[in-house]
């Protein structure tokens, strides 16, 4: 029985179920004899009466429990979960003893094997044609992490290595700065370049912690030769809530909303292009698929709500722009504050979060 673990839960701790292989049990049958010289009330019977009977029902169980190991190990089991005993009375004094329960394969889990891992967004970018760290992957396994950054190449170059600076800020605000690390990668000329693992000097117990990922490129090796970059990365300037927004919307490598003023204008990518270009010239982003135009100035009324303290007052700017508003956006908007008027009983001012949404509905993001 040593072999076969048994049990009356549903699982094992510390193991996994990998296999389930039906309904099994084992019987056993207690002959007359045990009753013949017994009382036939049993709350007549003496001590030593009594610790026969029980003796004797004990081995029963056990021989039953034997069985059911036996019929479980004939069915390639290593375990039965649901575990039930129960005694039956048969004619002329007798009883039975069935032993049941479901005969299941399982595993040792082993926690060696577990692995930690966070996926950031990185929070600077350059707005020149060179390859674009878009995220950062740390990985905890056996002790050690391990980090591989992920690029954005918009031609396709082969790129083979990438030296470069990693900033990773935990939420105390504090900072670890990793220098010059090589990135190499098994795939060249595609869009989207995944670095091989490097390990690096982070303790594992860290890795959930960290909110925020910068990355500086010092140079990298393509088909052309060596390239050095000396361009100091631009910071985003929005919330990480909406700088996930607008990933998840506009694509992994946009840092930045499309904005116009005329004479040029800000693509997705973060390219500043002049306003005769159809296209940016970096990601190929059209403008006409960015571009929204709209009857009034939102961004006006956008920052008039910025000076109020909380979602009912912001509520009381929209209506005074709502029929200037393109009707298709006016329910989304009303949604919008309805949503937050109701939120605001329970968690609190909600200004921030109704201002972004407003945004998102404005800017495409």
């Amino acid at each position: 029985m040593a072999e076969i673990m048994l049990t009356s839960g549903t699982g094992f701790e510390g193991y996994e179920v990998v296999g389930y292989l039906g309904f099994v049990n084992g019987q056993t049958a207690v002959g007359s004899r045990l009753f013949q010289d017994l009382p036939a009330n049993i709350a007549e019977m003496s001590s030593q009466e009594s610790s026969t009977f029980t003796s004797k029902l004990q081995q029963v169980s056990e021989s039953a429990l034997e069985k059911l190991c036996e019929i479980t190990k004939a069915k390639g089991a290593n375990a039965v979960i649901g575990v039930a005993l129960n005694y039956t009375d048969f004619s002329s004094n007798s009883v039975g003893t069935v032993a049941s329960g479901t005969a299941v394969r399982i595993k040792k889990i082993d926690n060696s094997s577990h692995t930690i891992k966070n996926e950031l967004y990185v929070t600077n970018y350059y707005n020149k044609l060179i390859p674009r760290p878009v995220k950062v992957v740390l990985k905890g396994e056996h002790g050690k992490v391990k980090i591989s950054p992920i690029f954005y190449n918009y031609n396709s170059d082969e790129i083979k290595v990438v030296r470069a600076d990693i900033e990773l800020t935990n939420y105390f605000d504090e900072k670890l700065i990793l220098q010059g690390i090589d990135f190499v990668f098994e795939k060249n000329n595609v869009t989207v370049l995944e670095a091989d693992f490097v390990e690096c000097k982070l303790p594992e117990k860290d890795i959930k912690i960290i909110k925020e990922a910068k990355i500086y490129i010092r140079k990298y090796v393509s088909s052309r030769g060596i390239m050095v970059c000396n361009d100091i990365p631009i910071d985003i300037k929005m919330t990480m809530q909406s700088f996930e927004g607008l990933k998840q919307k506009r694509g992994l490598d946009a840092v930045e909303r499309y904005k116009s003023d005329g004479s040029t204008w800000l693509c997705n990518c973060g390219y500043i292009n002049a306003a005769g270009d159809e296209e940016c010239i970096i990601c190929g982003r059209k403008e006409s698929e960015l571009r929204k135009v709209f009857s009034f100035n939102y961004e006006g009324m956008v920052n008039r709500m910025k000076t109020k303290n909380n979602a009912i007052e912001i509520k009381d700017v929209l209506m005074e722009y709502i029929k200037e508003i393109d009707s298709k956006y006016r329910m989304e908007l009303l949604e919008i504050m309805e949503s937050a008027l109701q939120y605001e009983k329970t968690r609190g001012n909600m200004k921030e979060t109704v201002i972004e949404k407003i945004e998102r509905v404005f800017e495409g993001n």
